[in-house]
């Protein structure tokens, strides 16, 4: 005997993509995955991942073996003629302490913020509060290609091209952080800050004691998904570091490129490698409070 839903069936009881879905990931979790929905899941991880495996392997191959066939994923015979070159092609010591400054300056600048942002939104009462909240939400809706010229203009006429304060300051906007953490916020259960405010607790203290603790896994989340937007970034630093004294490493695969010519991917595969190193270490680390932070999770 079938049974029809209807708008009354309760949302528990319906079936939809989303659900199912979950409801795979939950056994993935427990181990009651079917073989076949085993070999989908390992097969989809294999092609998602094939891209990075082929770019690493390469970077070990010759200009010969590189263009072999039929194609070959492992190296015949590993070398790092590869990594010297690139090394030599292209300053990676100065380009890795640009890289490194630019994302943790412009990561800490966001966080701090993108923190005291959401917290005078949730938390301070002032006219206009709801008209700024959704001025801010209103911002993500810009591309930021649309203001990438009159950035341009500004950075040139304070006289910061090829600066680190040219490829920093102008993506200090905060609106994505802000809408993260206010929706953190306004989860923080209600009763802990009645209490804080009764016991006299200051705004600071609030901010500093209660709201930013409670809220690690969406600060930790929000400066996770900052500091590896900032690593990446292409664009914006291409246009204002013309010279490698404030080049980035995106930048710097360019250049690599231009020295190589288009037709010598093995330094160029070990460049992208070198990119990419410090990057894995950190997802894996923090990839639990990535997803807490993402999900809503509160820490108490």
């Amino acid at each position: 005997m079938s049974t029809e839903l209807t708008s009354e069936t309760p949302l528990q009881a319906r079936s939809t993509p989303i659900r199912s879905l979950m409801k795979s990931l939950t056994a993935y979790r427990v181990g009651r995955l079917t073989p076949g929905q085993l070999f989908a899941v390992l097969l989809a991880i294999a092609l998602i991942s094939l891209p990075t495996i082929w770019m690493v392997f390469a970077s070990f191959k010759s200009r010969d073996e590189m263009y072999k066939l039929p194609l070959q994923i492992f190296p015949s015979s590993a070398s790092t003629t590869n990594y010297q070159r690139a090394l030599k092609q292209v300053p990676f010591p100065r380009l890795f302490l640009n890289s490194i400054a630019t994302t943790l300056i412009a990561t800490s600048v966001k966080v701090i913020l993108g923190v005291c942002t959401a917290y005078a939104l949730v938390f301070l009462k002032f006219p206009g509060r709801r008209l700024a909240f959704w001025f801010v939400v209103g911002s993500l809706m810009v591309p930021f290609e649309v203001v990438l010229i009159p950035n341009y203009v500004t950075v040139a006429n304070l006289g910061w091209l090829n600066t680190w304060a040219a490829i920093i300051v102008p993506g200090l906007g905060v609106a994505f952080g802000t809408f993260l953490l206010y929706q953190s916020f306004r989860t923080l259960p209600t009763e802990i800050i009645e209490a804080a405010r009764l016991d006299g607790v200051s705004r600071f203290g609030m901010l500093t004691r209660i709201v930013a603790p409670m809220s690690r896994p969406a600060i930790a989340a929000f400066a996770l998904l900052t500091a590896v937007a900032k690593w990446n970034e292409y664009l914006w630093p291409r246009l204002v570091s013309t010279r490698e004294i404030a080049a980035t490493l995106p930048v710097g695969l360019t250049m690599l490129r231009d020295s190589e010519g288009v037709n010598e991917w093995g330094p160029i595969m070990a460049g992208a490698v070198l990119v990419a190193i410090p990057v894995f270490p950190l997802l894996l680390v923090a990839h639990r409070r990535l997803v807490e932070g993402l999900t809503g999770g509160v820490k108490g």
